[in-house]
């Protein structure tokens, strides 16, 4: 679901490993950049659903399939699938610390020395400030690295 760069991005990922990849996007055009599109565009497996957003997801202890809505109709349509993978792009939930802490002109808390802000005492950890990986693993390995910066911040102050 999406029609930016990152779900262009995990659509050509997922075609590598499916059958087939359906994009469904709540637009008539995709965001993403030119390239992408193209890509996108010439892959057999990857196929777009226009002006449609996911209402439901269908199943009681798995994913059998999703309902759709049309934007401009109204129409629903059930779509059967195994999987459902949410690519809508990132944007950090970073707002309360505006005018706190540093952020870059994306609104990524910036990080210095581990996982250091430019105050101290605070850390920053997962997708606050890691706008590439964007990934569980990634952002559970930086919380546990600003946790022990915390604690040998905190010992260091007695």
């Amino acid at each position: 679901m999406g029609g930016g760069d990152t779900a262009i991005e995990e659509a050509l990922f997922l075609s590598k490993l499916v059958n087939s990849v359906k994009v469904i996007h709540r637009k008539n055009k995709l965001k993403a950049s030119t390239i992408m599109q193209q890509k996108a565009f010439n892959n057999d497996k990857i196929s777009f659903l226009w002006n449609s957003v996911v209402t439901e997801v269908v199943g009681s202890d798995k994913v059998e399939g999703i309902r759709v809505k049309d934007t401009l109709s109204g129409d629903t349509l059930d779509i059967k699938t195994d999987a459902i993978f949410v690519a809508i792009g990132h944007k950090p939930n970073t707002e309360i610390f505006d005018g706190q802490l540093e952020l870059d002109e994306k609104s990524y808390i910036r990080r210095y020395d581990g996982s250091k802000t430019n105050i101290k005492g605070v850390f920053v950890a997962g997708d606050a400030y890691d706008y590439k990986y964007r990934q569980a693993i990634t952002a559970a390995g930086s919380g546990c690295r600003a946790a022990l910066d915390a604690i040998k911040y905190l010992e260091s102050k007695e």
